[in-house]
């Protein structure tokens, strides 16, 4: 019997592109944030992360309840629905006009975004073939660093010339492209055919607990990455182009990817990994390493170089990461182990965002937060070479 392994199908270009469209949107606001609620709020750097914060955690808690539902149905029309509700939280922003009205939508937006995250990753893994996995959640992730390529650099250029305004319905805008794309995708309903009992283990992957904790040390300096960086930019000197940061940092996640997703299907997933962690780590002591650096010209360079670097660990790390998720867990628990996945992550960055935004209030400015960042990524490197990565190959089905 003849084995039908292509990969590049309409319904994997549609969800590429709806992906794309739905990154986009979200990154285009990313670097905005902080800069909308100092410009219109007031706030400190504290309140700032605390308040982009619940977000995430907003995220993170509906991920659980999300992987369980996906499980158990047809996973396409869920993934319509969030994805629309998520579009249609957008409109809060403009018409928030103190901080807790802000943050209401703020915690709304999270509910929708892990919710739409889950279902996107769990219906990618739907229309791609097995044997191709690894290969094809790279290029499905090559969509989410596109966006981070263009995102940020045009948010940044819309705040220079236009209101904010213009930026929260021009995200609007990506993502109602995004949902027609999204409703392009056909996929088979593979959702389990029988009742499943209500248990811990339903939303949770507890076999992915040790990668999930390394998993979390990495996403604690990236979220001080995509959030502060444009403010530690200023700090440093640079005063314009802060958000070719995003695009060099996506060249290296695209050039990642096309290498390392067709290493982990050839097995090597654990030393593509710790090959990534080890780069991050070098890119945060060089960042943090910025601030003592006089010659405006060489900060200005090594700022990119570091994008660059950082780009590529950790385009080395997720689609790994992603796909070993998935290969702890049997077929009927798909969504489940990609709601992990994300909940780890998830968890990371909203530490990342509160202590970055602490450590830059506390005196030692944002090169304290970096040189924190590394020190994590150090113990993540430790932590997965020595315990998770074995654990891995012990465990792992596929």
């Amino acid at each position: 019997m003849e084995i039908n392994n292509k990969l590049w199908t309409k319904s994997f270009i549609a969800a590429c592109i709806g992906n794309f469209l739905l990154f986009f949107a979200f990154y285009l606001l990313v670097p905005i944030f902080p800069l909308y609620l100092i410009d219109e709020h007031a706030a400190s750097k504290s309140l700032i992360g605390i308040l982009l914060a619940s977000y995430t955690i907003a995220a993170l808690l509906i991920r659980p309840f999300a992987g369980f539902v996906l499980d158990m149905v047809y996973r396409k029309p869920i993934y319509l629905v969030a994805f629309l509700l998520f579009v249609v939280t957008f409109v809060g922003y403009p018409i928030a006009n103190s901080i807790g009205l802000f943050l209401f939508f703020r915690i709304l937006h999270g509910f929708t975004f892990g919710f739409v995250t889950t279902a996107g990753n769990s219906l990618i893994v739907d229309v791609t073939p097995a044997e191709r996995r690894g290969e094809g959640l790279g290029f499905f992730g090559v969509a989410n660093t596109i966006a981070m390529a263009i995102g940020p650099m045009t948010g940044l250029y819309l705040h220079d010339y236009y209101s904010y305004d213009v930026i929260f319905y021009t995200a609007i805008g990506s993502g109602l492209v995004g949902f027609i794309f999204a409703s392009m995708i056909k996929a088979e309903n593979k959702s389990s055919k029988t009742s499943q009992p209500i248990a811990w283990d339903r939303f949770f992957l507890f076999k992915g607990f040790n990668a999930g904790f390394a998993l979390l040390l990495m996403g604690i300096p990236y979220g001080m990455i995509v959030t502060y960086i444009a403010l530690y930019g200023r700090e440093i000197g640079i005063k314009s182009g802060i958000g070719l940061f995003f695009s060099f940092m996506a060249v290296g996640l695209t050039i990642s990817r096309f290498f390392s997703g067709r290493l982990v299907d050839q097995g090597k997933l654990v030393p593509v990994i710790t090959w990534g962690t080890a780069l991050s780590l070098l890119s945060f002591l060089m960042l943090a390493a910025l601030k003592l650096i006089d010659n405006n010209h060489i900060v200005l360079i090594m700022f990119y170089v570091v994008s660059l670097l950082m780009g590529v660990g950790y385009g080395l790390i997720f689609p790994a990461y992603n796909t070993l998720f998935v290969n702890l867990a049997p077929n009927n628990r798909r969504a489940t182990a990609s709601s992990t996945y994300m909940t780890s992550w998830d968890i990371g960055i909203g530490l990342g965002l509160i202590s970055g935004g602490w450590l830059a209030d506390s005196g030692g400015g944002l090169s304290l937060a970096y040189l924190a960042g590394g020190f994590i990524a150090g113990i993540s490197c430790v932590f997965f070479a020595k315990i998770a990565g074995p654990h891995f190959n012990r465990n792992k089905l596929r």
